[in-house]
């Protein structure tokens, strides 16, 4: 059985309090999500630092119940965070 998105928004406030969580349900499925996290806990942290802390809050659930989540994190007023600048362009 696929994770539900609030159980998934669940999981990451636990680990990280602060944050701010937004989830999508990419393809209707419940198997492919889009998440994203702004947390202060993420100042001073490299993108991969971010992304592993966010994996890591969902206790191996990744590859499992979880099949997919496109992961975008960034602090508060930063890049893709509400009131900050916009996502920039890949």
């Amino acid at each position: 059985m696929p994770m539900d998105a609030h159980d998934i928004e669940s999981m990451i406030k636990a680990a990280i309090p602060d944050a701010e969580v937004t989830i999508r349900d990419l393809a209707g499925d419940g198997d492919h999500y889009a998440a994203t996290v702004i947390s202060e806990s993420f100042r001073g942290k490299s993108r991969v630092q971010q992304h592993q802390i966010v994996y890591q809050s969902l206790k191996g659930q990744m590859g499992g119940l979880l099949h997919a989540l496109a992961l975008q994190t960034g602090v508060p007023g930063g890049p893709g965070a509400p009131g900050g600048p916009g996502v920039p362009e890949r």
